[in-house]
């Protein structure tokens, strides 16, 4: 058996992992399926049967990460991470997806001999199927942002990567001093391929907010051309919510396409958390 940088969602308690389940003192119980990861979002927060992402979503994203089109934004937060981390820090990623972010900062952490602790939530369990393959000395869970299973003050370094901001769950489970790397699209972000899809395209807003609780470091901008051929464009439509919004008519158009030249531009909004570690104890809120 293992301390885990989980907690129980049902009462809090510190979870222990062993070969085949997560228990905490209480008695309470939670398998650990056959790919390694363990569900923690009790049948009262699931807001539909398989929440999340789904499969086939999941499967473009995994296959345009893997062939390196944002791979500039990776290794811009494993900079950052190794200017902030030090030896034995624990790091979680709230909505990690397949992990590909993920296991980024566990690889240039590791060879940097850090040795982090590492934990990803998502809602999608097709996607924290493939986090746990990815990365199997790692623990993930599906679980929700909004209730973290994680203990209060246990985490220097959290990624949050277009996934929904929980900023009190964020600020629950952060130490002082700990880090939150806020990862969001540009302005200009696929504009081009907006354009395909729509006729009146807008752009991504874009904002500047302090939030409370939080010392704003730094904006990172991470920008770069992509020529994306027609079957992996057809990937990057399908991993984004255009492809749940899009008309007809705009999405023929872009599969009629052999390739398209897009330019990917994110922000990354560096924080530090301040304030006076938690000390009730609790791990929900």
């Amino acid at each position: 058996m293992s301390m885990s940088l989980f907690c129980c969602p049902l009462c809090a308690a510190p979870l222990e992992r062993g070969q085949s389940a997560y228990t905490c003192p209480n008695g309470h119980c939670f398998d650990i399926a056959r790919e390694g990861y363990v569900h923690l979002l009790p049948a009262n927060r699931k807001h539909s049967k398989a929440p999340g992402d789904d499969k086939g979503m999941v499967a473009a994203r995994n296959r345009f990460l893997d062939k390196g089109y944002y791979a500039p934004l990776r290794q811009a937060l494993c900079r950052l991470a190794l200017e902030r981390v030090g030896p034995g820090a624990a790091l979680l990623d709230s909505g990690c997806g397949e992990g590909y972010y993920t296991a980024g900062l566990w690889g240039a952490l590791g060879v940097a001999g850090r040795e982090p602790r590492l934990a990803g939530i998502d809602l999608s369990k097709p996607s924290v199927r493939l986090a746990a393959r990815r990365i199997p000395h790692g623990e993930f869970a599906v679980a929700s942002a909004y209730h973290l299973p994680v203990a209060d003050g246990s985490i220097d370094l959290l990624l949050n990567c277009f996934s929904p901001l929980a900023l009190e769950e964020f600020r629950r489970v952060l130490r002082p001093g700990g880090w939150f790397f806020y990862v969001v699209p540009a302005a200009d972000h696929l504009w081009q391929l907006k354009q395909v899809l729509y006729d009146t395209p807008y752009p991504n807003q874009e904002q500047e907010i302090p939030y409370e609780g939080f010392v704003y470091e730094d904006v990172v901008p991470v920008e770069h051309w992509m020529e994306v051929p027609g079957a992996d464009l057809a990937d990057l439509f399908q991993m984004t919510p255009y492809y749940w919004k899009t008309p007809r008519e705009g999405a023929q158009r872009l599969a009629g396409l052999d390739g398209l030249r897009v330019k990917a531009a994110f922000r990354i909004h560096v924080f530090r958390r301040e304030g006076q570690a938690c000390a009730s104890g609790r791990a929900m809120i």
